[in-house]
């Protein structure tokens, strides 16, 4: 509540505390006429503080009463060093309460001005709410955002596949333009609160840009002719901590788990409800266990319409080894069960299973037409052929040995063991390799991370490099959910990818991406994506 408060009192109020509490140390006993004088300014000055309503009067006796013993304490001492000083063979008289005061190094004095500058501030802050007649629940929400600018280049190889047979029904892989090369200027910006209720528990909201159909991308392409941009609710959750180890949360809310963008894209947020379980092994070794049920698409099933809820079920357990200096190495695996995510063909005449097609896809998975069956003419309608299933293995290690600097080394492999080419074979009449493995080698160095909303705030000249590599195969991972910006998104893709940040002052930065991209099998398909970025967060 302090901001609330007139910046010249509190300025004002810190002044009077500081004087008060170095009087004696600055006073001789020859000053005894200025240090009457000083006392009697700033008792008016309390006073008025008081008049004001900064400062309750009791508060205000109390406060002088302390600093008057206070003084009287410290004059004591130096007429002690003092008679030390001028007979150091004799022993000075002190009373019990006195003690030695010796040199004090500059960085201490700081670091006590700004210790008693808090100490001041939170008795000034007392009921400040009642004081001044605003809601107390202000002081339980904090907000928060960022604004990022992107000039964005996708370059297409010369050599890629015609957009009409990587369309087909059979590859569908969901593209409007496969040769042309495209520039476009694009804006992203978020804003959230934190919300405390209480001791244990607490909220979040965040509001986001970007296109309402897809969930991986909070990207909004700038154009005037567009009209107003789409800001909508990313982000609605509450947080329950009952135990320091034992974390629940529930609505729509950040990926709990230990991943990189080969699995779930950045900006990816999660429905439903999951509990992370923390305990402390030893001092340098902690376990951590991840559960979650999360709703992907919700079927209003009946007599015609045979598709069922598509649902992510998740575990995922791990350790986290820490360093005396800090350097980390955590481990996990983790198991994705997605489940009624697999096309079913409908029946002949019927459209009884076209619930069964992913709402939201980019590309790269094996598809399959659901309406083959019904009479000719009639519109494709695309499903995803296998079921996915997911082991997945992930190593981090954190080099502090050159602090400041963090060199970072990431290790992710993936396998969907729910790929059968017998049961896709029964239930879509096809035949499809078996392409289902999924892995990123990736480094990074630098003194600070430049990801996350959330993040550690970033200082003027921070900085950070990566080098990754990335190769992800058709039915390896839901090609609706990874990285949006790695071949445009989704799998089926294999490549390098290069970033760069530097922050050119406080929260302030600009990054460069280059991602280069093929395809690993199916028709050629390969871009190069440029992004340059200004960001800005508060």
């Amino acid at each position: 509540m302090i901001k609330h408060l007139p910046m010249k009192k509190i300025s004002l109020a810190i002044s009077i505390m500081m004087g008060l509490g170095m009087t004696a140390t600055q006073v001789q006993a020859d000053e005894r006429e200025s240090l009457e004088q000083l006392k009697a300014t700033t008792t008016n000055l309390i006073d008025l503080l008081v008049k004001e309503g900064v400062l309750p009067k009791d508060k205000a006796d109390a406060l002088v009463k302390k600093a008057t013993e206070d003084a009287a304490r410290q004059v004591k001492q130096q007429q002690a060093l003092d008679a030390l000083v001028a007979k150091p063979n004799e022993t000075a008289v002190v009373d019990e309460k006195s003690v030695r005061v010796q040199y004090v190094p500059e960085h201490v004095k700081k670091e006590m001005r700004a210790e008693i500058e808090k100490e001041v501030m939170t008795k000034l802050n007392y009921k400040a709410g009642e004081r001044l007649g605003l809601p107390g629940w202000l002081d339980r929400i904090e907000f928060y955002g960022d604004i990022r600018l992107r000039a964005q280049e996708d370059s297409f190889a010369s050599d890629n596949a015609d957009i009409a047979l990587l369309n087909d029904p059979e590859q569908d892989m969901n593209l409007k333009n496969s040769t042309v090369d495209r520039d476009r200027l694009r804006v992203r910006a978020r804003l959230g609160a934190d919300i405390k209720v209480n001791d244990w528990l607490t909220g979040g909201l965040q509001f986001v840009t970007g296109l309402q159909t897809t969930p991986v991308t909070p990207n909004q392409t700038e154009g005037i002719a567009q009209g107003k941009y789409i800001f909508g609710l990313d982000r609605a959750f509450l947080k329950a901590t009952p135990r320091p180890w034992l974390m629940v949360e529930g609505g729509r809310f950040a990926n709990p788990f230990l991943y990189t963008d080969i699995m779930f894209d950045p900006d990816l947020a999660f429905d439903g409800v999951a509990a992370t379980f923390s305990p402390k092994l030893t001092d340098s070794l902690t376990s951590f266990t991840t559960v979650g049920a999360f709703p992907i698409e919700e079927v209003e099933s009946s007599e015609d319409n045979k598709a069922k809820d598509k649902w992510l079920y998740s575990l995922q357990t791990g350790l986290k080894w820490q360093a005396p200096n800090k350097s980390t190495v955590k481990l996990a695996v983790a198991y994705h069960d997605y489940k009624n995510v697999e096309g079913q063909s409908n029946s002949v005449g019927l459209n009884d299973y076209s619930g069964t097609a992913p709402a939201f896809r980019q590309r790269g998975n094996s598809t399959f037409d659901i309406n083959a069956a019904n009479l000719p003419g009639q519109a494709s309608i695309i499903g995803l052929a296998s079921k996915f299933e997911q082991i997945n293995i992930i190593g981090q290690i954190d080099f502090l040995n050159f602090d400041p600097v963090h060199v970072t080394l990431t290790g992710d492999y993936i396998k969907n063991i729910g790929f059968d080419k017998n049961e896709i074979l029964r239930r879509t009449g096809n035949l499809y390799k078996e392409e289902t493995d999924a892995y990123q080698v990736k480094m990074d160095v630098g003194t600070k991370t430049f990801s996350g909303l959330r993040s550690e705030a970033i200082e003027k000249d921070d900085w950070q490099v990566s080098l990754a590599y990335k190769r992800i195969e058709a039915d390896a991972v839901l090609d609706g959910l990874n990285d949006s910006n790695f071949r445009l998104g989704g799998s089926d893709a294999k490549g390098w990818a290069l970033v760069g940040n530097y922050a050119i002052d406080k929260n302030t930065w600009v990054g460069a991406r280059y991602l280069s991209a093929d395809t690993v099998s199916g028709l050629d398909y390969s871009v190069d994506v440029f992004l340059l970025d200004l960001n800005a967060k508060f």
